[in-house]
């Protein structure tokens, strides 16, 4: 998995009305549910991701170096569970045209 480009998020000023950066993705809304929430220190938000960034797991790995919460809550990649447009995907899923991304631990109960 490519990590080239900003560790950090791409000011939402910086990108042209409509404009795409090359991973097809101009803004994406990330939400954070449970303990994951609790460890990166925010419910949800707006951000820009660098081009490389094309799948779940690409998306994963680069959380991990936004900062001590997001590298705790994203330390085990295998136990995230995610969902493109509030439709739960696996690692290798394209992240071309979501508007939401959510995170959040296994779920259990019956």
């Amino acid at each position: 998995m490519s990590r080239a480009g900003s560790q950090h998020p791409m000011p939402l000023a910086a990108v042209a009305e409509g404009a795409q950066p090359a991973g097809g993705v101009a803004k994406v809304r990330l939400v954070y549910f449970a303990w994951v929430r609790e460890k990166v220190g925010c419910a949800a938000e707006e951000v820009v991701l660098p081009a490389s960034i094309v799948t779940v797991a690409d998306l994963v790995a680069w959380q991990r170096g936004r900062g001590e919460g997001f590298a705790e809550a994203f330390a085990r990649p295998e136990v995230i569970r995610a969902a493109i447009d509030q439709t739960h995907v696996r690692g290798a899923a394209a992240i071309a045209g979501a508007r939401e991304i959510a995170f959040f631990p296994p779920v259990t109960g019956g």
